[in-house]
């Protein structure tokens, strides 16, 4: 999906990460659904650049554009 994140079974159980970090892409996620600007965040992860974090929003976007409905929709 994007060179910047890394899905690994040996790192963070396999969960997506910045590839070459242990941070989470849903640590960085929450921190924006948190308030936190990017560079807040920056801040606290000196490892990540802006691309890192533009990166996670990507890949949550993508993750997102699914086609089917992961579960039935209840039409009552």
């Amino acid at each position: 999906m994007s060179d910047r994140i890394q899905l690994n079974p040996n790192i963070c159980h396999g969960k997506p990460v910045i590839k070459g970090t242990r941070i989470l892409v849903s640590t960085i996620l929450g921190a924006l659904a948190g308030g936190d600007d990017i560079e807040t965040i920056l801040e606290d992860y000196p490892p990540l650049s802006k691309e890192d974090i533009l990166a996670a929003l990507k890949f949550a976007s993508e993750l997102s554009q699914f086609e089917e409905l992961p579960y039935q929709a209840n039409a009552s």
